[in-house]
């Protein structure tokens, strides 16, 4: 088994292996192992296809033309008897909107069509039996996303063998538009779950800044708590699903109340939501936090991402049991974060508030750790979602020395002009003295960043990224 890249990008060519004698011949015709190691020894990317139907199109006479069809799913064509001319044409919004590739099919080659390329053929040989698998189910709702294009577009300038003119076609495929007036079909979006957080909100505009298609939810049109009111058949077809919701109230956790929600939200939901993407064959970003830890490392240790886990509280307990289910998945990110700061409510706007209106105040001084910035989270998880990044565990914070909440709140009063000096320092047994229903939190929160750095992404340092946030008001 042989595979070999096309003009088209993505668009891959299999040769197969056939064995004849006197009975006739036998192929494997996808064999999911060996298609993959042919693809490492080619150095390309092949997804992994996991088909759901299987089309085989007879055609009795030499010449009959049928195409160009763009569907929103990948497609691995092959043919069982006789012979084609396959011509595909990139119909994907990019650079390489418009290129055409063309091969010769017999039984011994086989296709992998990815998403959005137009894909067309003439038959060479009576009684031609064609055949395609698939990733997604046929349905009229899905055949309303296709694109088309005409088979004798000058631009595209197919080369076929029998003139269109001599061929059997479709009232339909002649009909089809020319590629000047063919809207590219765009990404397959990625599903935000979570949109109306923090995170959420910085996830959305990040994608959409760099023209990533996302289709956003938050607790007003998903609702966590309640699987059964998911759409069924809602996963396919998606880029990817990106995890940002959870209930992380880590203080009403502890409450009969808040353990419930807890438990929906950050375990039962995301091991629905992992079977569903497991269904679908959709890859899901999950987000996690450093509360799975107990923080019991020494200071100056950081955590790595293969640490046993031994949360504390209730909250921390929710997001590892969410963790388990999320790693059953094949294709999966779980992303760890710790102190993370967005727009709204969060400790950096109250430690400015607090500055602000003479407030001093008392903040902890022996709890370790690093800064979030959500848009800088946002960008790690489209950079795991987009770029092919292997799947695994992740610990993504922003870069610079590990402080401690005191610290932070110092920085917080210095670069708002005011005197840092007013910031008290005290433990954490020193601020609890006297309060109740107050989670334990981890006294060592430092994550190591070392294998999200080795896949292409490092955060910008938190000191400049609280300077700059600040500065934004």
């Amino acid at each position: 088994m042989k595979i070999t890249e096309t003009a088209i990008p993505g668009l891959l060519v299999i040769d197969l292996d056939v064995h004849g004698d006197n009975r006739g011949w036998f192929k494997e015709n996808w064999q999911r192992e060996k298609l993959r190691a042919a693809a490492a020894e080619a150095g390309v990317r092949l997804p992994d296809l996991g088909p759901v139907q299987n089309n085989v199109s007879f055609n009795d006479a030499v010449g009959t033309t049928r195409g160009i069809h763009a569907e929103p799913w990948d497609k691995y064509v092959s043919v069982a008897h006789g012979r084609i001319f396959g011509a595909w044409v990139d119909l994907r919004a990019g650079e390489s909107f418009g290129a055409v590739a063309t091969v010769e099919l017999g039984p011994e080659k086989a296709v992998f069509v990815p998403r959005g390329v137009g894909n067309s053929y003439q038959t060479l040989e009576p009684d031609t039996a064609y055949t395609y698998l698939v990733n997604d189910h046929w349905s009229a709702d899905a055949q309303g996303r296709y694109t088309f294009l005409n088979l004798a577009d000058p631009t595209a300038a197919i080369a076929w063998p029998i003139p269109l003119e001599d061929a059997e076609l479709s009232d339909k495929d002649r009909a089809h538009p020319m590629l000047a007036d063919v809207t590219p079909m765009p990404p397959a979006p990625i599903l935000v779950l979570g949109a109306g957080g923090q995170l959420g909100r910085a996830l959305v505009a990040r994608a959409e800044a760099a023209g990533i298609p996302v289709e956003a939810h938050g607790r007003d049109t998903w609702d966590m708590t309640d699987p059964a009111s998911w759409p069924r058949e809602h996963f396919r077809g998606l880029r990817a699903v990106v995890n940002a919701s959870a209930m992380t109230a880590v203080d009403a956790a502890e409450t009969p109340e808040g353990r419930a929600q807890a438990w929906a939200v950050n375990a039962t939901a995301v091991a629905e939501l992992a079977r569903r993407c497991a269904d679908a064959r959709v890859p899901l970003a999950h987000v996690s936090t450093d509360y799975v830890f107990d923080g019991a490392l020494p200071v100056g240790e950081e955590h790595p991402v293969d640490h046993p886990l031994a949360p504390l509280g209730v909250y921390g307990q929710s997001k590892a049991a969410g963790e388990s289910a999320v790693r059953a998945l094949d294709a999966h990110w779980i992303v760890r974060t710790s102190w993370v700061i967005g727009e709204g409510k969060n400790f950096v706007a109250t430690m400015a508030s607090l500055a602000e209106r003479g407030i001093d105040p008392a903040v902890v001084a022996d709890q370790h750790g690093r800064l979030t910035f959500a848009e800088d989270l946002a960008d790690a998880l489209l950079h795991l979602v987009t770029t092919d990044a292997p799947t695994g565990t992740f610990h993504m914070t922003n870069g610079g020395d590990v402080v401690t909440w005191h610290q932070v709140a110092r920085w917080v009063f210095e670069d708002t002009g005011h005197d840092a000096g007013r910031v008290r320092p005290v433990t954490t047994a020193e601020y609890l003295d006297g309060k109740e229903g107050i989670a334990p939190r981890p006294a060592n929160s430092a994550l190591d960043l070392g294998p999200l750095a080795a896949v292409g992404y490092r955060a910008p340092d938190q000191r400049a990224r609280l300077r700059e946030h600040l500065a934004r008001g």
